[in-house]
C-alpha cells in the first residue's frame, strides 16, 4: 500500500513537471513567431508591397507557407492590416487564413494515414484525445485559441478525418472573428505606436 502511495506522490511530482515543462514549450512557441513577425516586420512587408497589385496574392501564399511551419499566423493578420489597411486586411487574412487551415488539415490528413493515430491519440497532452473533434463548438471554440489553438484543431481535424464540410464551414467562421479582432486591434495598436 505504502509503495502504491509512494508511486502515485512520484507521478503527480512528474506531471506537475511535466505541465510547467508544456507550458514553457507553448509560451515559447508563441513569443517567438511574434519576435520573428516584429524582427522582420520590414522585410515581410517589403516583398509585399514589391508585388505592387498582386500583394494580396504574396500574401495569401505566405499564409501558406506558414500554416506547414510550427510558426503562427497571426503575426501575417497584423501585417496585412498594416500594409493594405483594415478593411482589406480582414479580406486577405480571412483568405489567407483558410488556405492556411486547408493545408493544415491536408498536413494532419496525411499524418493520419502514416501513423497509427488511434493508438497514439489517448497518449496526446492536456487531454487532446478525448476532444470530440467531430463537434462543431469543438471546432469553433478550439481554433480560437491564440496563437496555435487554429493550427492544432486543423491537423487533428486532418489526422481524424472530420468531414471535410463541417471543417470548412466551422473553420470560416474562427477565421472570420479572429481576422476582424486582430486586423482591426493590430491596425489601431501600431498606429498608436508610431
Amino acid at each position: 500500500m505504502k509503495s502504491c502511495l509512494r508511486a502515485r506522490r512520484h507521478f503527480l511530482m512528474f506531471a506537475k513537471k511535466e505541465s510547467k515543462l508544456w507550458t514553457f514549450v507553448a509560451f515559447l512557441l508563441i513569443v517567438i513567431p511574434m519576435y520573428f513577425a516584429v524582427k522582420n516586420f520590414r522585410d515581410i512587408e517589403s516583398v509585399v508591397l514589391r508585388a505592387g497589385i498582386a500583394g494580396p496574392l504574396v500574401m495569401i501564399a505566405l499564409y501558406g507557407i506558414f500554416a506547414a511551419t510550427p510558426v503562427s499566423t497571426d503575426p501575417l493578420t497584423l501585417i496585412s492590416s498594416v500594409v493594405f489597411g483594415p478593411l482589406i486586411g480582414i479580406a486577405v487574412s480571412w483568405t489567407g487564413n483558410n488556405v492556411a487551415a486547408l493545408v493544415e488539415y491536408y498536413v494532419g490528413a496525411h499524418l493520419g494515414r502514416a501513423t497509427n493515430m488511434r493508438a497514439l491519440r489517448k497518449k496526446l497532452p492536456f487531454g487532446l484525445g478525448k476532444l470530440p473533434l467531430g463537434s462543431p463548438w469543438v471546432l469553433i471554440f478550439g481554433r480560437l485559441v491564440p496563437g496555435f489553438g487554429g493550427k492544432i484543431i486543423s491537423i487533428l481535424a486532418g489526422i481524424y478525418h472530420v468531414p471535410i464540410r463541417s471543417y470548412l464551414w466551422t473553420t470560416a467562421i474562427t477565421n472570420l472573428i479572429g481576422s476582424v479582432l486582430l486586423s482591426l486591434g493590430g491596425y489601431k495598436i501600431i498606429h498608436l505606436l508610431k
